[in-house]
Formats: C-alpha cells, sequence, structure tokens
C-alpha cells in the first residue's frame, strides 16, 4: 500500500501590472511508486510519524535487511518436515478433503439439531421451564 499524504503548493505569479497567488492543494505519494518499483530483495522504503512532543526530524527512511545467506542455508539443513496429521487422499489416491469437509459439516449439523431438539423436549417435560417454549 502506497501512503497518500496531502501536499499544498504556493506559487506566486508578478508581472507589470498584476502580481497573483495561487495556492493547491495535491494528494502525492508519500514514497513514489517508481522508487518502491526498483528496490531489490531485502530493502524497504518508510515513513513514521511523531507525535506532537516528541518530533523526529527524518521521518522517511530506506533501508536493507542483511541477510547471512550461509546461516540461513545451515539453518534449512536441520529443518524437520512438517508431519502429516490428517491424509485427505482416499484407497484409490484421489484427493477426497472438499467431500471430508462436507461431511464432517452435515454430521455436525445433525448433531447441534439432535442436542436442540433433545433440549427442547427436556424443557417441555420440566414444569418449571415449559414457560419457556412459544405455543
Amino acid at each position: 500500500m502506497l501512503t497518500k499524504v496531502l501536499q499544498q503548493r504556493q506559487s506566486m505569479t508578478i508581472n507589470r501590472n498584476d502580481k497573483s497567488t495561487s495556492i493547491s492543494t495535491q494528494m502525492d505519494s508519500l514514497i513514489p511508486a517508481s522508487k518502491i518499483s526498483n528496490l531489490t530483495q531485502g530493502m524497504f522504503v518508510g515513513a513514521v510519524s511523531d507525535n506532537f512532543d516528541e518530533r523526529i526530524d527524518q521521518k522517511i527512511f530506506h533501508a536493507e535487511i542483511v541477510v547471512d545467506s550461509a546461516k540461513v542455508s545451515a539453518e534449512m539443513k536441520v529443518y524437520q518436515p512438517i508431519p502429516v496429521i490428517v491424509n485427505f487422499t482416499n484407497e484409490v489416491g484421489s484427493d477426497n478433503l472438499k467431500e471430508t469437509i462436507e461431511a464432517n459439516y452435515r454430521k455436525i449439523k445433525q448433531e447441534i439439531l439432535s442436542l436442540v431438539n433433545s433440549e427442547i423436549e427436556r424443557i417441555k417435560a420440566t414444569p418449571e421451564l415449559t414457560h419457556l417454549i412459544k405455543k
């Protein structure tokens, strides 16, 4: 996301007969898209805001994350694979994730309906609670 900032520009024109002043207000990108598009991997630009009582002179920054490739490679070599908790392939080897999710959805929906019905029956059977059921 490119942050936009409201900028005011004032210009003055003076000629032999007249003097004119104009003020224009325009939304401009705080950091131009051309600067962002030319960044290489690991580089970033941004802007920070300050407080009234804690002014920051240099609000716009341009920085680079320096990565030690040797350390990253060494770390990646000791990574362990993520274990498979649930496998959604059936006995013929086709993916049945969608069917499994749909079956779980139907099962949960049925369990909720069953729970609601059993609670309604319990309320109907309890004289102190029968007023809770509309007739």
